[in-house]
């Protein structure tokens, strides 16, 4: 369980970018949003300890992640960023998710079966000996979560995991977050894209100006006035709200409805 309790985190300059916030996850899917600059990066960054708290706690299975290194914590807490390709550097794709279990002083067998694991788990087995820069933009994005995924951390961070993609990175990606939520890992989307937050997320976090302005399921978080944070509705919502359907998570959903006449 990753806790978080009071937490304040006022940068250098004095600016107050988070106040206050509390949080609690555990093995579910959960969707930080916001504007730019309503802290989800800053917030996000506390949960590995790569920020530390000015004031409040953050936990992390029981470890206070002021008292532990963000190598420690990263065993625990996986944090993918929003361009992946500033992540690589290595020749291949497997010694690209070799890299991380290699540092940890693991032996070469052990390393092979995390790498070949971690591929599998994000459908990128036949890829070894690829160079990272030949991959499209979905592949990078699966490889980068698979650099993360061979540390066997329990959570994870994904950072506006689907931005500037095409339709079928984008279902790729999405397709491979599903499988490793069915396995078990705690995921933490931080994304503008509403459509993402309506097909993934179980939950809602929204941070306005520092504060956490909703914490909550994703239908009462779309029932919100999210223009008022600069937000919008996904088409889909806006199109099942002026036939009368009401909430709906996918097309499929809407079509049944409309067919079958009945919720």
């Amino acid at each position: 369980m990753i806790r978080v309790k009071n937490l304040w985190h006022v940068y250098e300059n004095g600016r107050e970018a988070l106040k206050g916030v509390d949080f609690e996850m555990g093995s579910e899917i959960v969707a930080l949003v916001g504007q730019n600059g309503s802290g989800k990066t800053t917030f996000a960054k506390h949960l590995n300890g790569l920020l530390k708290p000015t004031k409040g706690t953050v936990e992390v299975d029981g470890l206070d992640t002021r008292e532990h290194t963000v190598a420690e914590l990263s065993r625990l807490v996986g944090y993918v960023f929003q361009n992946p390709e500033h992540m690589f550097f290595e020749e291949s794709v497997f010694r690209e998710v070799a890299f991380g279990p290699r540092n940890l002083g693991l032996s070469e067998g052990e390393i092979e079966e995390r790498v070949r694991w971690a591929l599998r788990a994000v459908n990128l087995e036949g890829y070894e000996e690829r160079t990272p820069y030949s991959l499209s933009g979905g592949e990078k994005q699966r490889l980068a979560i698979a650099c993360v995924l061979a540390m066997r951390p329990k959570y994870l961070i994904l950072d506006e995991p689907t931005t500037g993609l095409d339709g079928r990175s984008s279902a790729s990606v999405v397709e491979a977050i599903r499988k490793l939520h069915s396995e078990g890992h705690g995921i933490l989307l931080i994304t503008h894209d509403m459509e993402l937050v309506l097909e993934l997320a179980e939950r809602v976090v929204l941070l306005h100006r520092g504060e956490k302005a909703f914490d909550g399921p994703v239908e009462e978080f779309f029932s919100l006035e999210l223009h008022d944070y600069g937000l919008e509705k996904p088409e889909l919502l806006r199109i099942s709200e002026k036939v009368g359907v009401g909430f709906v998570k996918s097309v499929p959903e809407l079509v049944e409805v409309l067919v079958g006449g009945e919720r």
